[in-house]
């Protein structure tokens, strides 16, 4: 599906329809999931027929279907930026120095 060709209310009501569909397909009750999830059932109600909800019931929603982990597939975790990088690279030997003077003239101890 391509969510950029939908309105804000229509990718809101599809990720609740799917949302209500994972519940079913669990075959968890409203109300089973509103014990669970720590709301009232009036909640899940309101969530699933795509009434605007915060996005606190949204994580608490995940939590209790044990998806909570998904959100790492939307939002990774971001690595080095490439502002970063380039502080570190001023940072990086590029190439080793030679002995200093003093360790030349010392002899090896035998």
């Amino acid at each position: 599906m391509n969510f950029n060709n939908l309105t804000d209310e229509q990718v809101l009501l599809e990720l609740t329809q799917r949302m209500r569909q994972r519940r079913l397909n669990l075959n968890i009750t409203q109300e089973e999931l509103s014990k669970r999830a720590g709301v009232h059932v009036q909640t899940i109600k309101n969530f699933e027929s795509g009434k605007t909800t915060t996005l606190l019931t949204f994580i608490q929603i995940l939590r209790a279907f044990g998806d909570l982990e998904t959100l790492d597939a939307i939002f990774p975790t971001p690595g080095i930026s490439p502002i970063e990088l380039l502080k570190l690279k001023g940072k990086e030997r590029e190439r080793a120095s030679s002995q200093s003077k003093k360790d030349k003239n010392d002899g090896p101890i035998w």
